[in-house]
């Protein structure tokens, strides 16, 4: 009978074999050894040394932080390393294997649960007491994973805490929550007081919140279902699946949004709109929208998030080159006209806009803006909102804005001639406006004005230039590889133009993490349209989007579809996606 030998990690026989698989060096291995007791360090021995931020000479000098650590240790103890991705953990599965008291006193955690095998994270691999019995009871086989300690002590606490709360929510107090599903109408009269405030609601809110801020969602979905309630996070423009539970819950935890938003809890039949203001646990404040809409299955809910850091990152970071960024801000710093923004919901607009906004808003110029609803609330600015339901649309806000003795306003979007019309007198009179539109492209934006009813002079007259853009996700800087080029896809996202084919391209691998996605982030491909007395020239009334385009281009315009090539030879991002987003037929 083989003996089980049950025994701690050790630092120091973690450093031999670091140094025995020349990892580090002897040298290192010995100064980490009194840096660790010199500075007290807490927790397992890979955090320990992750935090002295060693450099191994091995791996062309990376910095040895807690996974590639982590990887070192599963190699050594021969047992499968896993980079833990709480998206893809079924909650209620891992839960129900093992009771937290019993996974926080062996140090582990279930994370994966098939009809055969149960993957065990494990903290100390080297005391196995506790298999065999669980073995038993589960009648299934235990396979033993490493996974970085940091992750598996924070998902103890978080996984056993959502359920937890999920099973308190599920308890006599939420048994009377209204579900408004169409296929429940005949339950007439059973309508019960529904508290949000439960402490199982809010602290399944305060999950779900503090998870879509370390996930780096821009939106939150809680959308009903007949039985449950589907949790989804948008991460880099694509839904994941999270989390379902039961439908009252759902409905539950709805409210307490509403709630948190100064929303009517009690109104569930028509769209509402509210905002939060939060902080996220390293102290960053955050923005969330929320919008709610009722469904044949009840009310559903979508939170979007604005990041804080978009107010502080350049043009560079948003994806612009330096040609664009020049020629934007040249028109965006005259005094007088009118400058456009154009692209598709959940394009990135609003991030230019407020990026450009917040460098423009000096102490010597007063910024006001009108928005549907403010999306970011920035001291710098003078922010108004539009009120429908007092009359208050943007044309009114804009003629309350010329009596505030503005330098720049910022119209959120033009929709209507009468918009458009109070926009041109704006700057007729002395004012930079700066809005947005819903055009495929920047030729398309003076199309739109004069179909809306502006007259070309007027266009002519006030109109500095059109900027359109898209958003395009970037390749993953850990697991991207190089390929030979795709010279047929190359010919087709560049057709019309002589453009040479990169002698490199790179495609999405998927590694732990971008989440096996290939992905990871998201960059703007940019179309600036400036009205130049050529462009001007051919902007009479009816004419055609294609003829304004090809003066355009002879005037050195760069087409969406050409910046997002440009990013394609630099290796940042892929034919396909800019093929997704900008395609030569889109400019037909």
């Amino acid at each position: 009978m083989q003996t089980v030998v049950n025994r701690k990690t050790d630092l120091i026989r973690f450093l031999r074999v670091l140094e025995s698989d020349e990892i580090i060096s002897a040298e290192q291995s010995i100064q980490a050894a009194k840096d660790v007791k010199k500075e007290m360090l807490e927790g397992y021995p890979i955090n320990q040394l992750a935090s002295l931020k060693l450099k191994s000479a091995k791996l062309r000098n990376k910095v040895l932080n807690a996974e590639l650590l982590t990887e070192q240790f599963a190699h050594q103890q021969k047992l499968p390393y896993v980079r833990l991705d709480p998206l893809k953990i079924d909650v209620d599965a891992v839960t129900s294997v093992m009771s937290k008291a019993f996974a926080l006193r062996h140090h582990i955690l279930a994370c994966e649960v098939t009809a055969e095998v149960v993957s065990v994270a494990v903290l100390e691999p080297e005391m196995k007491g506790w298999i065999s019995g669980l073995e038993q009871i589960l009648r299934k086989r235990i396979q033993p994973i490493i996974a970085n300690p940091e992750t598996i002590q924070r998902l103890q606490k978080e996984l056993y805490s959502l359920s937890s709360s999920i099973k308190g929510a599920s308890g006599e107090n939420l048994q009377n929550v209204k579900v408004t599903n169409l296929e429940q109408l005949l339950e007439v009269g059973n309508v019960g007081e529904l508290d949000a405030n439960d402490q199982h609601v809010v602290q399944i809110v305060d999950w779900l919140l503090q998870y879509a801020f370390a996930e780096r969602a821009s939106d939150i979905h809680i959308e009903p279902r007949r039985d449950t309630g589907n949790i989804r996070l948008r991460i880099d423009g694509v839904l994941h699946n999270v989390y379902k539970m039961p439908a009252n819950i759902a409905a539950a935890v709805i409210a307490r949004f509403k709630i948190l938003g100064r929303m009517d809890v009690a109104e569930r039949r028509k769209p509402l709109d509210g905002r939060i203001k939060t902080k996220t646990p390293n102290g960053l404040e955050i923005e969330l929208r929320l919008s709610t809409m009722p469904t044949a299955f009840g009310e559903k809910l979508v939170a979007r998030i604005f990041d804080p850091t978009v107010l502080l990152r350049n043009f560079n970071a948003l994806g612009l080159n330096k040609g664009t960024e020049q020629d934007w801000l040249e028109m965006a710093k005259q005094t007088t006209g009118i400058v456009l923004l154009t692209g598709p919901t959940g394009s990135g607009k609003t991030t230019t806009l407020y990026t450009t906004l917040k460098l423009l808003a000096t102490p010597e110029v007063n910024v006001c803006t009108i928005e549907d609803p403010i999306e970011m609330v920035e001291p710098a600015f003078n922010q108004m909102q539009v009120h429908h339901d007092i009359d208050v649309d943007f044309s009114q806000g804009v003629r309350a804005l010329l009596r505030q003795d503005p330098d720049i306003i910022m119209i959120g979007e033009i929709r209507d001639k009468e918009t458009a019309e109070i926009a041109i007198q704006a700057s007729l009179t002395g004012h930079l406006v700066i809005s947005t539109l819903h055009t495929n492209d920047a030729s398309s934006a003076i199309t739109r004005l004069q179909d809306i009813g502006v007259p070309s002079y007027l266009i002519n007259a006030t109109l500095l230039g059109v900027m359109a853009q898209r958003l395009v996700r970037t390749l993953c800087p850990h697991c991207k590889h190089a390929v030979e080029p795709n010279v047929e896809a190359w010919k087709e996202l560049t057709v019309g133009f002589n453009i040479s084919v990169p002698k490199l391209m790179f495609e999405p691998k998927g590694c732990d993490e971008c989440r096996q996605s290939g992905y990871l982030g998201r960059q703007g491909i940019y179309e600036l349209l400036k009205l130049d007395p050529l462009i001007k020239k051919v902007t009479t009334q009816g004419c055609e989007v294609a003829n304004i385009r090809n003066q355009a281009i002879k005037n050195g315009m760069i087409l969406l579809r050409i910046s997002g090539a440009q990013k394609v030879a630099e290796g940042r991002t892929t034919i396909d996606e800019i093929m997704r987003v900008a395609s030569p037929s889109m400019e037909e």
